[in-house]
């Protein structure tokens, strides 16, 4: 039996997926590739969940790929993406590691692990003035339409959803062949949170995040000159915070609304992770609430059947 080339840990927003990853990859002396179509870009740290403490164990950091690796305002696509993630994962292999991709970003790993051919969209003017003016609502209607393969959990402000429709668009006359880049042999370890534990988490990792310095972190940004269109792009802390910088929300319903929207965002990520089973993924789902080193221990059986 083939090796694993690849140690995949996904799972919804504040399921644990990053310190356990971190814990793994420590255990393998692997390294991490980040999954997350945020963390890319510099100086939004609390926001996106960066927490790179996670990644820091026994006084060892764990090398992380694909962090940082943006300016803030920027637009990164799943294109550059998977790009940036081959270049990554080759060089870990030429070191004689194994890489370990952690995130939330459905997409993105699927498109990885798949190997789908995606070639750089470029924009269309004539489809986004004709889409002006609709309703988030309108707006994920007619992208409900396509087939799945945009990154639909991401689509959260009416810029991404126009964006992701621009690319179905283009993929309904440019159909994805067989890629440049080969399906990657990855064992698939998904994080699995009850839904009452993953609300309650999120609700206190908000607020946990609030009071570390979120809202500083948000108005630095527009300080610097990055545009609140860009910022509000971006989508669920940067979009509510914007909002609530720039006077168009009040405190307390910016967090009522952003709250709601991650609730939101989890169960859509879900939902993508699902139909990556039904397009032929295999899951192995381990539940959150085990302690670290007994989820290790199932990962390590995992690699040691396949291994053996």
């Amino acid at each position: 039996m083939e090796t694993y080339q690849l140690v995949t840990v996904l799972g919804p927003t504040a399921s644990g997926k990053t310190a356990f990853a971190a814990a793994l990859a420590g255990l393998l002396d692997a390294e991490i590739i980040s999954g997350d179509s945020r963390q890319v870009y510099r100086f939004m740290d609390i926001g996106t969940g960066k927490d790179m403490a996670d990644y820091v164990l026994n006084g060892k950091t764990i090398p992380c790929h694909l962090i940082d690796i943006c300016p803030p305002g920027y637009k990164y696509s799943v294109f550059e993406y998977q790009r940036d993630f081959f270049k990554a994962y080759e060089s870990i292999h030429a070191r004689g590691k194994l890489p370990v991709l952690c995130g939330g970003t459905g997409m993105y790993i699927e498109a990885v692990l798949r190997g789908y051919k995606l070639p750089d969209v470029p924009p269309n003017p004539a489809l986004r003035r004709s889409l002006q003016g609709r309703s988030p609502g309108e707006l994920e209607t007619i992208l409900a339409g396509y087939r799945a393969l945009h990154n639909k959990t991401d689509t959260d402000t009416a810029q991404r959803a126009v964006r992701a429709i621009e690319i179905e668009e283009y993929y309904r006359k440019e159909v994805p062949a067989a890629s440049e880049f080969p399906p990657v042999r990855s064992l698939n370890i998904g994080i699995d949170i009850d839904r009452e534990s993953r609300r309650r988490k999120i609700t206190e990792r908000l607020h946990a995040r609030l009071a570390e310095g979120m809202i500083d972190e948000v108005r630095r940004l527009l300080d610097a000159g990055i545009a609140p269109e860009d910022l509000i792009y971006y989508g669920l802390e940067y979009k509510y915070l914007t909002l609530y910088l720039t006077g168009r929300l009040t405190y307390e319903v910016m967090v009522s609304q952003l709250e709601i929207a991650i609730h939101q965002f989890a169960k859509r990520q879900m939902t993508w992770f699902r139909g990556m089973e039904r397009r032929g993924l295999t899951i192995h789902w381990i539940n959150a609430s085990l302690p670290a080193d007994e989820k290790t221990a199932i990962v390590q059986s995992l690699l040691k059947t396949c291994n053996s």
